[in-house]
């Protein structure tokens, strides 16, 4: 009978294997659901009829926080696996062969691969570990790098984990996404009013090539050929107007209320006190700031916001770098500067979630206006932040002055980026027109628009005439999330699909605390090692006494 029950269990053991590998199913039993792709990520992957190869540059010996994302970025690799058959992955040590490793390591910079330098703290000994992490897809002839590492200035090892692990799922389904389009929207870069040179947006419009195409726009025609230019705007999907310095006629007005009426998505980078950093460069090291106008005023009046004309002055600033001394003698030293503030996500927008502090200069407070449209507020300055009028002297003379708290009169912040969402109704609705375009409309249906109080904000820097990353200040060596920021905005404009909102996904992975490790090393070491031994020995204590006695008896 005892036979029979044992065969019997070996029978449906076998049997619930062999229905396994014809009915596979996944339980995702974890509360934030970390193991269930979304929808959108799903359908990235969906098009791919044949491999692609994801190599991960993760492996060998790793610091505890690498070897983390590492294991998390397979078990999601094996989600997306479980979806689609043809996608594979490989862990691969970049820094395997020692005879090779200065080669490798300079190869992979070429290639855009930043390393991570790790200092690892264990037992009071400190050790330096170099580790890529990055993961590299690969499908047919096309080849799209993925940032596993997700780094927030001021943010503890054990929130880079939770940070790098929550933005795994987007960064994969992205770079699927880019590799496997075929049909891309368009977006046109306008020109005609003194708009940033295309050296100093280059990085920007460099990244978004790789999910949209890019052309250009001038507005001066619109005088003489207003149709013809409508016409062409309106076979772009969004329109980028990226710091403007020249005003813009009534008639380049309509056109582009037109545009935006019948459902054209646009992203306004725009400034409106005139000045610069570069003007400050004189004898006197000072210059005047003043009211730039682009008789904009009340187009985005209309549509619910106003830009003042104000210079936001914050407490939490990224530094400017000046040299003291002449010549050999130079030294080069940062100082803070309040007119360009750091601004801190809120974590509160899929645009947002998750990302790395903005850097922004001479930027503007904006105002949202009661209409029927949704305002929400995508970058704030800090509440130890005030704006100052203009027309003002903004001089390196303010740098002699220490900074103080008590300055700043407490306030929640100043909006300088805001996205408006609703069906948008004509700029030009109960006003006469400049002119008369065939088929206007005043009422159109939902559509957005982003509005951001700082044209620098897309501006890269230059090193010997070429662009550098957005977002890196080649003077302090600091990376801001100004790219990540814009061109989260543009996928957001632009996405039907809600693709974006995989950034909402929020993930939590508990971890030790290695401070409480260290102090309680020994105590842990006692009991797992020390408790079982103790445990034998009293076992045979009482088993031998109690063997005695009984022989006794």
């Amino acid at each position: 009978m005892k036979g029979t029950s044992i065969i019997g269990g070996l029978l449906i053991v076998i049997m619930i294997n062999v229905i396994s590998n014809y009915a596979y199913q996944r339980f995702d039993l974890t509360e934030d659901k970390r193991f269930t792709l979304s929808k959108a990520a799903l359908e990235s992957t969906s098009q791919f009829d044949s491999p692609v190869v994801v190599d991960i540059l993760l492996e060998g010996s790793l610091p505890g926080e690498f070897a983390r994302l590492q294991n998390e970025t397979v078990l999601l690799l094996e989600q997306f696996q479980s979806s689609n058959k043809n996608i594979v992955y490989n862990l691969v040590d970049p820094l395997e062969d020692p005879s090779t490793r200065e080669r490798t390591i300079g190869d992979l910079q070429r290639l855009g691969l930043k390393p991570a330098n790790v200092t690892i703290e264990e037992g009071g000994k400190m050790t330096q570990e170099l580790v890529f992490p990055w993961a590299m897809v690969n499908y047919k002839n096309k080849t799209v790098k993925v940032s596993l590492l997700k780094n927030k200035l001021g943010a503890s090892s054990e929130d880079r984990v939770n940070n790098s692990v929550q933005n795994l799922e987007y960064a994969f389904a992205d770079a699927f996404k880019k590799i496997g389009l075929t049909q891309k929207k368009k977006i046109a870069v306008l020109k005609g009013n003194g708009e940033l040179e295309d050296r100093y947006i280059a990085d920007f419009l460099t990244g978004l090539k790789e999910y949209y195409n890019i052309g250009a726009i001038t507005l001066d025609s619109t005088k003489n050929h207003p149709e013809r230019v409508l016409d062409q705007l309106l076979g772009f999907d969004l329109a980028l107007i990226a710091k403007p310095t020249e005003a813009f006629t009534e008639v380049e007005k309509y056109v582009l209320d037109q545009y935006i009426v019948k459902g054209g998505k646009s992203l306004w980078l725009v400034d409106q006190v005139a000045m610069e950093l570069d003007s400050l460069f004189n004898e006197r090291g000072s210059n005047v700031a003043v009211r730039r106008d682009l008789n904009l005023d009340d187009f985005f009046f209309k549509y619910g916001l106003r830009i003042n004309p104000v210079l936001v002055n914050d407490l939490y600033n990224t530094p400017i770098v000046l040299a003291n001394g002449e010549a050999n003698d130079s030294q080069y030293n940062p100082l803070p500067w309040v007119f360009h503030p750091m601004i801190f996500s809120k974590d509160n927008h899929p645009i947002t979630n998750n990302m790395e502090a903005v850097r922004l200069q001479f930027a503007n407070a904006i105002d949202t206006l009661v209409n029927a449209n949704t305002k929400t507020v995508l970058l704030q300055s800090s509440p130890l932040s005030k704006v100052e009028g203009v027309p003002q002297q903004i001089g390196f003379d303010r740098l002699n002055s220490p900074l103080d708290k008590e300055a700043y009169p407490p306030n929640p912040g100043f909006p300088v980026a805001v996205l408006l969402e609703g069906k948008f109704k004509s700029a030009y609705v109960n006003r006469v027109k400049p002119l008369t375009l065939k088929d206007p409309i005043e009422n159109g249906d939902s559509n957005k628009m982003i509005v951001i109080a700082d044209g620098d904000i897309v501006k890269n820097q230059l090193q010997q005439g070429r662009p550098l990353e957005l977002g890196y200040d080649k003077w302090t060596n600091s990376f801001y999330g100004n790219k990540e920021f814009l061109v989260n905005c543009v996928n957001y404009l632009l996405d039907d699909d809600g693709f974006i909102n995989i950034r909402n996904k929020n993930v939590a992975i508990p971890l030790l605390d290695a401070e409480k490790v260290v102090e309680a090393k020994t105590k842990w070491q006692l009991l797992t090692i020390g408790m079982p031994i103790l445990l034998v020995v009293l076992g045979s204590l009482v088993q031998n006494y109690l063997r005695k006695r009984r022989f006794a008896a």
